[in-house]
């Protein structure tokens, strides 16, 4: 009797013992095939969302038939994420591009069966490397799947409480938006509609581009300047100037700027009461690049306006972003977009337009309009600036005790560290923009440089939040710098006092290149002397917009 019984508990942990290594198996795939494709706590919200397959090998089903469903479900579970992994992996190696960039995702839709088959025989050796990772992993999770619980047999207590958690983690990841459409099923569903999309879009995105240029030239654009003219836009995410020293904060935090100011005096005006009407990137691009009326009946685009005059025009971007690209950058003549990677995941450094930018100041054309778009400090700030390089990390300053005394929790006094750590490398890359602007070119020919941020950020300064804030003021805070080789501007005007706005900024670069057309003004020109201000509507209450 005693021997029937030992029998049979040995037979019970013998498949227990099964269970756990195909258990073990198929972790050990997913963190494999996960890791290869992302990283940070991305690996983590994976994770998550592939557990309640683990618990489903665990969970007692004596029927054949529904075994046999749940081996092909854990099965399909599985390598849905092996898939993703590998994709992914295979665009990080090759391009260095995430999937929903749109770099790959403009590809995508660029490419038909033909294309696809001529891809394949050209790579085939690193597509069949990485179809061998997916084939091994397939081999192992199809060998595993079939070995879940049979028997509803006494488990330990820590497999219940590991199934227990598994479920909960798995319906807590599943029920959170941001972390379910990680998920390789919807993700993918997601971007093979995005793609889609964009091909369907793209036919009307040239359009509309060729109506700009259309609406550009029946207004007769002219340059008002003889000579050539090299113009420099830098336009940067997400800078507060309440934390850029050039306007006064405690941190140094824009050494460099504030020598160039030193260096050139009034060739350099500091727009102390810059703001954006907008706190966040695509309206508040809208906003510039159509002179604030982006919804009217004939709206002008400035850059169509500069090359329907005779400007040779370049984007260059750190941003990725499909709608950026197609609503302006691809207005212009050149464009060069250095990072493959979208959102906040994206880790290009700004300084990677340095090149770019010196190649278009090169370039023989006689009249250059170069748009520079930066990253600046947009969130998430620590890949804002290179690794290591954060100065204010763990430093008891002034700042750190005011944002103490104020109420602000460690994680946004964390967050206000890297975010001026990311300003303190941005100063270096918007000065090295405007030293080259000055250095490179025909040394007797026109050159001009004007800098301004798309919206602010709030790190601490009203509240007790860090990131884009369109409740508060700090998200409208932005800085504005203007740099012309041959000022025409006294300097008693004062200019530098004067409120200037985001939205009218192309009013100012159409100045700035001399432009002139049938219905330009002058009163919404920040350099103009019949400069007329007119507060913006904004969503909050700003005591003054002059300081």
């Amino acid at each position: 009797m005693n021997s029937e019984a030992d029998r049979l508990r040995d037979s019970s942990r013998a498949t227990h013992r099964g269970v756990w290594f195909a258990c073990t198996a198929i972790a050990v795939v997913l963190l494999t095939m996960i890791v290869l494709g992302h990283d940070g706590r991305r690996i983590v919200q994976l994770l998550a969302l592939a557990a309640p397959a683990l618990a489903w090998m665990l969970w007692p089903i004596r029927s054949s038939v529904l075994h046999r469903i749940r081996t092909v479900g854990i099965w399909l579970w599985v390598m849905a994420f092996a898939f993703d992994g590998v994709l992914r992996a295979y665009l990080l190696d090759t391009y260095q591009a995430a999937p929903d960039s749109s770099f790959v995702q403009a590809a995508a839709a660029n490419t038909n069966s033909r294309e696809t088959y001529e891809y394949i025989a050209m790579h085939w050796r690193a597509v069949l490397i990485w179809s061998g990772a997916i084939a091994v992993a397939a081999l192992v999770v199809a060998r595993s799947a079939g070995r879940g619980v049979r028997h509803a047999d006494r488990w330990p207590r820590v497999v219940v409480v590991f199934v227990a958690l598994a479920l909960i983690v798995g319906s807590i990841a599943h029920l959170s938006k941001p972390w379910r459409r990680l998920h390789p099923v919807l993700f993918w569903t997601n971007w093979h509609d995005s793609v889609h999309r964009l091909r369907a879009n793209w036919a009307d995105q040239h359009k509309e581009r060729e109506m700009a240029h259309e609406r550009a030239r029946s207004v007769a654009p002219v340059i008002e300047k003889e000579g050539p003219s090299t113009i420099v836009l830098v336009i940067t995410d997400s800078i507060n100037r309440d934390n850029m020293s050039l306007y006064g904060y405690q941190r140094a935090t824009t050494p460099r700027m504030q020598a160039h100011k030193a260096q050139l005096a009034d060739e350099m005006v500091v727009m102390r009461n810059a703001w954006s009407v907008d706190a966040s990137t695509l309206p508040s691009l809208r906003n510039m690049f159509n002179f604030g009326q982006p919804q009217s009946e004939q709206p002008q685009h400035v850059l169509a306006l500069a090359r329907a005059a005779g400007y040779k025009v370049w984007w260059m971007s750190n941003h990725d972003d499909v709608a950026i690209e197609q609503q302006h950058a691809k207005l212009a003549n050149v464009v060069d977009i250095v990072n493959r990677v979208p959102g906040r995941a994206g880790a290009s450094l700004d300084g990677e337009l340095l090149d770019c930018v010196q190649e278009a100041l090169e370039d023989p054309a006689e009249r250059k309009l170069i748009v520079v778009h930066l990253m600046g400090a947009h969130p998430h700030y620590s890949l804002r600036f290179p690794a290591g390089q954060n100065p204010f990390d763990d430093r008891v300053d002034d700042v750190e005790e005011g944002l103490e005394k104020s109420g602000r929790s460690a994680w946004v006094r964390k967050f206000r560290q890297e975010y001026d750590s990311a300003m303190l490398y941005h100063d270096f890359v918007v000065s090295e923009t405007l030293q080259l602007t000055r250095r490179i070119g025909r040394p007797e020919g026109y050159r001009a440089w004007m800098y301004l941020s798309d919206h602010g950020q709030e790190v601490g300064h009203g509240s007790d939040h860090a990131g884009h804030s369109p409740s508060t003021a700090s998200g409208y805070r932005i800085p504005a710098v203007i740099w012309r080789s041959s000022p025409e501007w006294a300097p008693s005007a004062d200019i530098g006092e004067r409120p200037f706005r985001a939205d009218w900024a192309g009013w100012t670069l159409a100045e700035l290149l001399h432009l002139r057309w049938n219905g330009s003004g002058s009163d919404r020109n920040a350099l103009a002397a019949d400069y007329r201000w007119v507060p913006p509507d904004l969503p909050v209450k700003v005591e003054s917009f002059v300081r």
